[in-house]
């Protein structure tokens, strides 16, 4: 089984996270929440507090297949302070296993230089924090390991992106009639 790690810090995007969370799990891909913070909830944006599966440092990175970032602020900014977290992003960009990430998250991966020549996208107005890149305004781009998203608007293209790369695009596809997505 597939399995992802979606990481939660506090003031983290809703909608972003718990959208992927939704879709990973309905295509049968285990879909972990993880708190970098490595607390038992968290607490988002908009005062919903979710239940966490993890702490960051109770996981075996090695186990995950994907390692996913929500947006929202200033969810983003203590998901990027967060050294063992960019670490294993590093260590799985570097590895060529997927990272995702949407919002202001990709900012993360532009900060890092993970972007350079290769097309992203991020939420309006961050584009300068994608250093590097070639930005483009899709819905969602992955270019190559790396997936990245607009914003909570996108939250289901993201979400159908990383099935599709975990799974296969004919599954993502299903699974978007299913949601009435398409």
């Amino acid at each position: 089984m597939k399995r992802a790690a979606i990481f939660f810090a506090p003031g983290y995007e809703e909608i972003e996270a718990l959208t992927v969370v939704d879709l990973l799990r309905r295509a049968g891909i285990e879909a972990v929440c993880v708190a970098a913070q490595n607390t038992a909830t968290v607490e988002g944006s908009h005062q919903i507090t979710v239940s966490m599966d993890a702490k960051i440092d109770e996981i075996d990175f090695d186990s995950f297949d994907i390692l996913v970032c929500p947006g929202g602020m200033p969810g983003t900014k203590r998901l990027e302070a967060c050294q063992k977290l960019t670490e294993q992003i590093q260590q799985f960009y570097d590895c060529n296993k997927l990272i995702a990430a949407i919002c202001a998250a990709p900012s993360i991966f532009g900060h890092m230089g993970l972007l350079k020549g290769k097309k992203a996208c991020i939420y309006p107005g961050m584009e300068a924090e994608l250093q590097g890149a070639e930005v483009v305004y899709d819905p969602v781009v992955k270019a190559g390991n790396i997936i990245t998203s607009r914003g909570m608007g996108t939250a289901i293209a993201f979400g159908l992106e990383i099935v599709a790369a975990l799974l296969d695009r004919e599954t993502a596809n299903q699974l978007g009639k299913t949601v009435v997505y398409y």
